[in-house]
């Protein structure tokens, strides 16, 4: 139990840094004074300040690098040096209280290759003659027969040679609606066998799946995305000079080396390194009470950079679900509404997925059907009120001697626009036909149009087809839009994006879109419906789902880095006016320790006030 708690380094600076603080309180408060040699400040100097030598140290030495802690080190060394413990104790407390708000707003989200290494299913059904033998899915090789049944996911790529059924390929490519599949179509790993069982023939190794695929082409992306470089840590060279110049200044006209000490204590960078991660701290804090997750404030920099947003649609733009669009009546005795709920009483029992959706759409009490029957991948019949009921598509009812000839015109308009088109019919002749789509969030074109106001363009990238991609774009305001895109061509959209100079930011939900975000300045999933991966993989999640709240989270970022120059401009002219005063012999180490906190106080205060920020969309 007590390597567990060692093991979590930000608990045992944590627990350091409140040690000090009571030490240095004791210190000031001027208890254990009167014991020679000794100041209970110590403790803070030790617990807090080790930790920055050897970071100096191994800066120095190892990386060949100068970085901020060189200077805080140089502070501690003067301080301890000429007996001022208390403020070596207090500079040493105050940094390492910065480095706790970083590694709270660090990005500690795993890339999320290990949630799609979950997705590959482990094993399979082979057969071996008339034997079905289950083994791991790592042991199929081309050529060999594989059963998928009902609610599984399909172990490799391959070719259905027996049995018909619907696909859920949402996971690759983002469409909406399961594709039903029959003999002769390849199906995809990864990919979710709706119902029924079917055998196929594997065209593929494991290892060469198109699931695997993904996995590579995300850890590639991942590792295309450098990380961010401490705005402290790039200036701490030009700091250091600095400061050794003003102290050797200090030291050379006043001839006193008390003062050279208070310089470099005053000048120590506490404002200016707690600047940035006070920032981020209060912006994460402010996204969170609207339901925005953000991963670092790393994320935060990339974010409040973005110029175009890359919307994904499935799930991101729209509902993600089928939806009865319109019920079109073909027959003078039928009205829109029979027909909807007509099919509906027929379709209570199915378990396909658009079925399930004319169910919902009749919104109310059907009839009871009997003699219900499925033919699997075509459609459904059942007897309904004394009538013999048919619903399906095109095939199965020309099957059936079903005449749909008199629905050709609205039914080809409809599926112009995208939608999926189920026909019915009555003792064997057309009723009429329902048309399903998935539906367009409600909040999407007013987040649209406040991005575009905002200078951000949006674009529409998805695995669905042209009409369907076209239709839902303009209802929702977008004219940039590139349809029928494996993940890897969203990803390659993001990259050409990159390349034109412009920060992009993917949006989406799906395994089909962890490369692009990936691949993208930042991403950002949606939480409700996403997938793990999706969410592993993003640098922002809206966990409700809430697509209005895109825009509030751009401005958001550009305000809390409007907020972090502020912070670190003022720090700097804290701190540099403070040189002049112990250089003069007004401020000792410790009221120069007290005075140069002074910056550190306002940049916290400041930062605080990101908290007060609200969403207009409210």
């Amino acid at each position: 139990m007590l390597d567990r708690w060692l093991g979590n380094e930000a608990r045992v600076t944590g627990f350091c840094a409140a040690l000090s603080a009571l030490a240095l309180a004791l210190s000031l408060s001027g208890v254990f004074t009167g014991k020679p040699g000794f100041d209970v400040a110590w403790a803070a100097i030790v617990l807090c300040g080790t930790p920055i030598l050897v970071g100096a140290c191994r800066g120095l030495i190892v990386d060949r690098n100068v970085k901020a802690d060189v200077l805080v080190a140089m502070a501690l060394v003067a301080s301890v040096a000429t007996r001022e413990y208390f403020a070596a104790g207090e500079v040493a407390l105050i940094m390492q209280i910065g480095s706790l708000l970083e590694d709270y707003a660090s990005d500690k989200a795993a890339s999320g290759i290990e949630k799609l290494i979950r997705l590959t299913p482990r094993g399979a059904h082979v057969l071996r003659g008339e034997e079905r033998e289950d083994v791991p899915a790592e042991q199929i090789h081309p050529g060999d027969r594989v059963v998928v049944l009902a609610g599984e996911a399909v172990p490799v790529d391959g070719v259905i040679v027996e049995g018909q059924t619907a696909i859920d390929q949402s996971v690759m490519t983002g469409e909406s609606l399961p594709v039903d599949k029959k003999p002769g179509d390849r199906v995809g790993s990864g990919t979710v066998n709706q119902f029924g069982a079917f055998v196929m023939i594997c065209e593929k190794a494991s290892a060469d799946s198109s699931l695997q695929r993904m996995i590579r082409l995300t850890e590639e992306a991942q590792a295309n995305k450098a990380p961010i470089v401490a705005t402290a840590d790039r200036w701490a060279t030009w700091l250091v000079a600095v400061a050794l110049f003003c102290a050797g200044a200090a030291w050379f006209f006043t001839g006193e080396f008390m003062r050279a000490v208070t310089v470099l204590v005053v000048f120590c960078p506490c404002a200016f390194i707690l600047a940035t991660p006070t920032a981020v701290v209060a912006g994460i804090g402010n996204a969170a009470k609207y339901g925005i997750i953000v991963r670092s404030g790393e994320a935060l920099e990339r974010l409040s950079r973005i110029r175009r947003a890359a919307f994904d649609k499935t799930g991101t733009l729209t509902c993600g679900k089928p939806q009865v669009a319109a019920a079109v009546s073909c027959r003078d005795n039928f009205a829109d509404s029979d027909v909807l709920h007509l099919a509906a009483a027929a379709e209570q029992r199915s378990e396909h997925p658009l079925g399930r959706a004319i169910l919902a759409g009749a919104d109310g009490s059907v009839a009871a059907a009997e003699d219900f029957r499925v033919v699997p991948g075509q459609g459904v019949s059942a007897t309904v009120e004394n009538k013999r009921v048919l619903v399906g598509k095109a095939d199965f009812m020309k099957s059936q001697g079903v005449d749909i000839s008199a629905a050709d015109a609205p039914a080809r308009e409809w599926m112009r626009r995208g939608a999926t088109v189920v026909y019915l019919a009555s003792d064997g002749q057309l009723a009429g036909f329902i048309a399903l789509a998935d539906a367009l969030r409600p909040d999407a074109p007013r987040a649209v149009q406040k991005l575009k106001a905002a200078g951000v363009a949006p674009m529409l990238l998805t695995g669905d087809n042209e009409a369907a991609a076209r239709r839902i774009a303009a209802k929702a305001g977008i004219e940039d839009v590139k349809a029928d895109l494996l993940p890897e061509g969203k990803m390659n959209a993001i990259y050409a994006c990159s390349r034109g100079g412009e920060p992009v930011c993917m949006i989406g939900d799906g395994v089909n879109d962890a490369p692009a975000m990936t691949a993208a300045d930042a991403g950002i999933a949606m939480g409700g419906v996403g997938s793990d991966i999706a969410i592993e993989s993003a640098d922002a999640v809206l966990v409700l789902d809430d697509i209005k709240r895109i825009p509030y989270l751009f401005s958001l970022t550009q305000k809390v880095m409007r907020k972090i120059r502020v912070n670190i401009a003022a720090s700097m002219v804290i701190n540099v006016s403070a040189v002049v005063l112990p250089a003069l012999g007004v401020l000792t180490p410790v009221t120069g320790a007290l005075w140069h906190n002074f910056g550190s106080v306002f940049v916290v205060v400041n930062a605080a006030l990101l908290l007060r920020v609200r969403d207009d969309s409210e």
